[in-house]
């Protein structure tokens, strides 16, 4: 699926979704990725079940505001501790499935807010 939203200059926004991948900027990913609004990163994850706190950490160091966690295909919800130390931190912190990570990610980015999208691509 594309997604249309009127991008700011310089930013990343994502810009499709499908099996397998996600587009950010019209450029193809089919890896686990940390996006900001500046940054593509590409998150050393194995999947869902491999999420830990050492992940959280890396989340936390990236001083977001907000945190969307897509966590593939179907939704998912990590081991309450994770979303603890988010919110010791002061980080908001979503879970959904992917693509709906990707649409609100746009959404936030396109508000001004400094969100993290942590999207594992299934």
């Amino acid at each position: 699926m594309k997604l249309h939203l009127a991008q700011a200059s310089g930013q990343n926004m994502f810009t499709g979704y499908g099996a397998g991948y996600v587009a950010i900027n019209a450029v193809r990913y089919e890896h686990h990725l940390l996006v900001t609004s500046d940054r593509v990163m590409a998150w050393d994850i194995s999947g869902f079940d491999a999420l830990d706190a050492a992940h959280v950490e890396q989340l936390i160091a990236l001083k977001p505001e907000i945190v969307i966690l897509g966590t593939g295909a179907t939704l998912r919800f990590p081991q309450t501790e994770l979303s603890r130390r988010l919110a010791a931190a002061g980080i908001g912190f979503e879970v959904m499935d992917s693509k709906a990570a990707c649409r609100t990610y746009n959404v936030l980015v396109a508000e001004g807010r400094h969100a993290l999208a942590a999207i594992l691509v299934a």
